[in-house]
């Protein structure tokens, strides 16, 4: 085990959060206790995140808000959904999540940054009465550009919609707002992520 504590920013908007689970249901935090299990010495995740957030409001909030250190061990990054939910454009979230990523990796070391991919909200109750087969169409659009994004950068993608579309639709698998994941959702999530982690 390495004498030295790692440290970890953890980037996006609500999902990451954890809106609607305690703190510490939330799957950096689930991924932190993992992480700490498997012996790792690593300080609570940064988040600079925020329930509503687009891409361009976290790089906003990145430009002219936030004081980062200048070197992260670890950098998790989910983005994208308000950026779909508000029916902004591909090109624009591209543009976006581009120089997220891009971002990313000037703060941590090449190989320590983890995407994760959108997932799904038209499975869950809230979505009810919208046209929740356009909403997967174009949450699968917006993960397209992620995961090419991604790819191109060689930064390791997690995917969690398709496993979220079978779950996050049942009773179990959303938060009281019906909209945001359950505790359980997001240890699967965060089971991913320190694998990913854990392994670099």
């Amino acid at each position: 085990m390495s004498a030295v504590t790692k440290n970890w920013l953890a980037l996006g908007d609500s999902y990451t959060i954890g809106e609607g689970v305690p703190l510490y249901d939330s799957f950096p935090y689930q991924a932190l206790q993992l992480l700490r299990a498997a012996g790792m010495q690593l300080q609570a995740p940064e988040i600079v995140a925020k329930t509503g957030w687009t891409t361009g409001e976290l790089i906003h909030h990145l430009q002219h808000n936030t004081r980062l250190l200048p070197q992260y061990d670890f950098v998790s990054l989910l983005i994208g959904v308000n950026n779909q939910y508000r029916g902004q454009p591909e090109t624009e979230y591209a543009a976006d999540f581009e120089w997220l990523a891009k971002r990313a990796l000037e703060l941590a070391p090449v190989g320590r940054v983890a995407v994760i991919s959108i997932p799904d909200w038209g499975v869950t109750p809230f979505a009810a009465g919208r046209d929740t087969d356009e909403i997967c169409q174009q949450i699968d659009q917006f993960n397209g550009i992620n995961r090419e994004i991604s790819g191109h950068l060689g930064i390791p993608y997690i995917n969690i919609t398709e496993a979220y579309r079978l779950a996050g639709g049942r009773p179990e698998g959303v938060a009281e707002d019906k909209l945001h994941p359950s505790a359980a959702i997001y240890t699967g999530w965060a089971e991913k992520l320190a694998q990913v982690f854990g392994g670099m």
